[in-house]
């Protein structure tokens, strides 16, 4: 038997029965037979299955005005959103991983609080819905919103399984058997089984054994197995529903593996017998006996054996990999939302995504939002209207003015400063030219600018000013020769100067350092390792002050510890790759950029007091090859 495929049938069948009190299921599983199979009994046993689009707006979900009904009818006319149900319905929401986060918000508002609210002059409706979130991502991408994840129920997972069958005889019964069933009455036979204190406190210890700390799982975990009694046609909670219910609910949300067992402690010794003891009865007097208590029932259940009995059921659908990965604290936490964009998100009124419209004057570059400045004068107009104008127009008033809003993410500057030293030279030059060829094509894809400063000698140049030219870069790089000392403070300041020159256009600007971290020549373009150390940690710090993000690449043979030091000082993540090559450089970066990364340490550090120091003599600041 299939047993993985035998608990996703039970949630099908439990999900079509209760879905809004299990509120749903997050199925990652991609587009194949396995997942069509699955929808399709789920779609026979539960007929109102309906699809909600990912692109749906808060009007569409919650409801609100319907402007044309209301100007026909001239009185205000409301319409229900999608997520007003008055029945028991499971509404499937496609590509779920990419729902906008205000969709995800109001979704996980509506399941905690069972009502749907349309505005501020509409009573809240109940409503009872379940969601099927179907996640296509892949392992390396974000996953459903963590609102949804903590709320939805039941999680399954069907990416792994090689194709569908293999159930049980008493499952391809109820399948059968369940959409000729009356399932409210199911529902409200599921409600009324009692559940002990013992059974409780087991699913409560055995989430605590797996490491799951949210209440709402242990919710569903005891909602779930009821459902399953009411449909094995049970009075009474057994261990099989809830050892599914455990698998269902459990095992997914499991962040370690259970400790082992605890040896048995030896019984104490016996203390030895004195001859006369001080407090013992002389020998003539019999020793008084206590009243024995009246024996007392032993309990129905033993909280410690059902957690035993749980805990094993669960941990019967973890493959051996996850489980030594739970044991090993290996487990990775799931990837950040988003499209893998440094740049800042800021309102704007002319281009960007667009967002729910506002009260504002259409001035200054605003636009009307013709639709939401007559939703929001059309409840008014009873008011507005004389006693004499039983037909007049439509009044629209300054307070009722809507205007559209979008947020924009302002453009990204990825600076790249290259040791082009004797010592990088010798070591790991064409690798890092390699790692910066291959983000120039990430960003050129994404239509980021990019900056080359290279530094050798005194001096940093600024091979290539910002620009979204892959070709300019490209070239720039090419003709990055190599030798000489390594004036690493000269190179923060240079990256300094270009940051705030394009922070001040509203650009988001990132620093990528690749250096082995052992500068040479000082600030004024001199030798000396001690003084050179400490301009560069003098700078780092005024970089750190701007709250500037950087990302360190030590490009020695072997992790070094003044690269640590001054990765720390600017308040970079330090990245140490001394086995690596260019591909794995670059996808270093992109972890960082993308939310993989520890976050870098946030110590506050007063801001310095800087001014740009003076170029040395006869050395160009700032040249452009391809001018």
């Amino acid at each position: 038997m299939n047993l993985a495929w035998d608990d996703a049938l039970w949630a099908a069948a439990a999900l079509s029965v209760d879905p809004s009190g299990l509120r749903g299921v997050w199925l990652r599983a991609p587009h194949g037979p396995v997942r069509d199979e699955w929808l399709a009994q789920l779609a026979r046993l539960h007929p109102a299955l309906r699809r909600v689009p990912g692109h749906a707006d808060s009007e569409r979900l919650l409801g609100g005005l319907d402007l044309g009904a209301t100007l026909h009818a001239g009185r205000a006319v409301y319409q229900p959103g999608v997520l007003t149900q008055p029945r028991p319905t499971l509404l499937l929401l496609p590509m779920a991983e990419r729902l906008p986060d205000d969709t995800a918000a109001i979704l996980g508002q509506v399941l905690d609080q069972g009502q749907v609210s349309a505005g501020r002059n509409q009573m809240a409706q109940d409503t009872y819905i379940g969601l099927v979130a179907l996640d296509e991502s892949l392992e390396d991408e974000p996953p459903l919103a963590g609102v949804l994840q903590e709320r939805l129920g039941l999680w399954l997972d069907l990416r792994h399984m090689g194709r569908a069958g293999g159930e049980d005889n008493d499952t391809r019964l109820l399948l059968d058997t369940l959409p000729s069933m009356d399932l409210p009455a199911l529902r409200a036979h599921a409600l009324q089984l009692d559940i002990q204190d013992a059974v409780l406190k087991a699913v409560c210890q055995t989430a605590e054994t797996l490491g799951v700390n949210s209440l709402r799982a242990c919710l569903a975990t005891v909602r779930l197995a009821k459902v399953l009694a009411a449909l094995r046609g049970s009075d009474q909670v057994q261990d099989e529903d809830l050892g599914r219910a455990a698998r269902l609910v459990l095992t997914p949300r499991a962040t370690r593996a259970p400790a082992p067992p605890e040896q048995q402690a030896a019984p104490p010794e016996p203390e030895p017998q004195n001859d006369a003891p001080p407090d013992e009865p002389p020998p003539g007097d019999p020793p008084e006996q206590p009243p024995a208590d009246p024996p007392s029932d032993p309990p129905a259940f033993d909280p410690q054996e059902m957690a035993e009995v749980m805990l094993e059921a669960a941990l019967a659908s973890l493959p051996a990999d996850v489980l030594a990965q739970l044991a090993a604290h290996k487990t990775t936490a799931p990837a950040g939302r988003g499209q893998g964009r440094s740049g800042q998100r800021k309102p704007s009124f002319l281009r960007g995504t667009p967002m729910p419209p506002r009260p504002g004057n259409p001035r200054q570059g605003a636009r009307l939002h013709v639709l939401a400045t007559l939703n929001a004068a059309v409840p008014r107009q009873k008011l507005r209207r004389l006693p004499s104008q039983s037909r007049a127009k439509l009044a629209i008033r300054t307070e009722d003015f809507h205007v559209h809003r979008y947020a924009e993410h302002s453009p990204t500057c990825l600076i790249f400063a290259i040791d082009a030293s004797g010592s990088a030279a010798l070591h790991r030059l064409a690798e890092a030219k390699g790692a910066v060829e291959l983000l120039l094509t990430q960003s050129y894809a994404r239509r980021d600018q990019v900056c080359v400063i290279g530094f050798r000698g005194t001096h940093a140049e600024v091979l290539l000013p910002p620009t979204k030219s892959l070709v300019r870069a490209k070239r720039s790089l090419s003709g990055l020769p190599g030798g000489g000392g390594t004036p690493l403070a000269r190179a923060i300041e240079q990256s300094l100067q270009v940051a705030l020159a394009e922070k001040r256009l509203g650009h988001s600007p990132s620093l990528v350092m690749l250096s082995d971290g052992r500068p040479n020549v000082t600030l004024q373009g001199q030798g000396g390792r001690a003084q050179a150390l400490e301009d560069a940690l003098t700078l780092a710090r005024v970089w750190r002050s701007h709250q500037l993000p950087a990302i360190w690449l030590d490009t020695s043979a072997r992790p070094e510890p003044q690269a640590q030091q001054l990765a720390q000082a600017m308040g970079a993540h330090y990245v140490p790759l001394p086995m690596a090559n260019s591909n794995r450089m670059a996808q270093a970066v992109q972890a960082v950029q993308s939310g993989n990364a520890p976050p870098a340490p946030t110590v506050p550090t007063p801001r310095v007091a800087w001014q740009p120091s003076p170029a040395p003599a006869q050395t160009p600041v700032w040249r452009n090859p391809g001018a």
